[in-house]
């Protein structure tokens, strides 16, 4: 069980607690192994729209495979991080353990407050970017991006780029089809970010045909698997033909197709995160290094 922890700073912003953790919760729903939880200096937080929240003031056990969340507010500026003594000792805690801390719009400025972005790359809303590398000048200010990953820190920018920091999260521990299938339950499509391969896939989803969704479910399921047309269609009951005929329609590419750019997209995040490329091209369910290296220089563009 992996343990979504929320650390809540008065004036909190409420899209940026609900956006990530709406997407952890999807996963759930899926039968994923996450579970959220809230904690807080006081248990009575208010928020910078006025509607108040509870959360625990005990400061919860944590693993390593666990990751504690900071969402921005009001009151976050660059050298203040409002009522977190505990918030901030515990993010310390956590990432010295071998955790994964996490912010969210003005949230970065809990995790440098921290002392865990110095020689680090991040991000935050682009009002605070300017005052945040004078403040921190160890820390380097990625503008222009959606989040940032930096090893066990990661960071995101505006309010809604915490569904997508969440969103790149899930895709790593389960792949992207899994995080295509809960963008597709938020009504998020599209989500891309100008650092790392996030969810290009999900471009893939916004089309209204159910037998085509249906299929792209089945595929993304088992993408790492040897997968036959026949076999999808008999579990569709419906034809070969007729699978790809609306396949192709909707999505631009065939079945296969679509499992060989889930595998190459499920690779490139595993490598992304420092995976080899035998390790990458195993999990991603390539016959050998030599055939995802392939793929992926097919990809490259071509100069003239």
């Amino acid at each position: 069980m992996t343990r979504v922890v929320f650390l809540l700073a008065p004036r909190a912003y409420l899209l940026d607690i609900a956006g990530a953790a709406d997407v952890f919760l999807a996963a759930r729903s899926l039968g994923l192994p996450y579970e959220l939880a809230y904690f807080a200096e006081e248990p009575d937080v208010p928020t910078a729209e006025g509607l108040p929240v509870r959360a625990s003031t005990r400061v919860p056990a944590l693993g390593r495979d666990d990751i504690l969340v900071v969402p921005g507010g009001a009151g976050f500026t660059p050298g203040v991080a409002p009522a977190m003594r505990r918030g901030l000792d515990l993010l310390r805690v956590h990432h010295s353990a071998g955790g994964l801390v996490a912010s969210v719009c003005a949230g970065t400025v809990a995790l440098a407050e921290a002392g865990l972005l110095d020689g680090r790359r991040c991000t935050t809303h682009h009002d605070l970017q300017d005052d945040l590398a004078v403040r921190y000048p160890a820390t380097t200010v990625v503008r222009d991006v959606l989040y940032v990953v930096d090893g066990r820190v990661a960071s995101s920018a505006g309010m809604a780029s915490g569904i997508d920091l969440a969103l790149h999260l899930v895709a790593t521990a389960h792949g992207p089809g899994v995080a295509g299938r809960i963008a597709r339950s938020l009504v998020v499509y599209a989500r891309r970010n100008g650092q790392q391969p996030v969810t290009g896939l999900l471009r893939h989803r916004n089309h209204l045909s159910d037998l085509v969704h249906r299929v792209q479910d089945l595929i993304e399921t088992r993408f790492a698997e040897p997968l036959r047309l026949s076999s999808l269609a008999r579990e569709l009951g419906c034809s070969e033909r007729t699978v790809t005929r609306h396949f192709v329609d909707a999505v631009g590419m065939t079945p296969l197709r679509y499992q060989h750019t889930l595998r190459l997209a499920h690779a490139e995040h595993l490598l992304a995160d420092g995976s080899t490329l035998e390790e990458a091209a195993r999990s991603a369910g390539f016959a050998d290094s030599r055939s995802l290296r392939s793929l992926r220089k097919s990809k490259e563009p071509q100069h003239q």
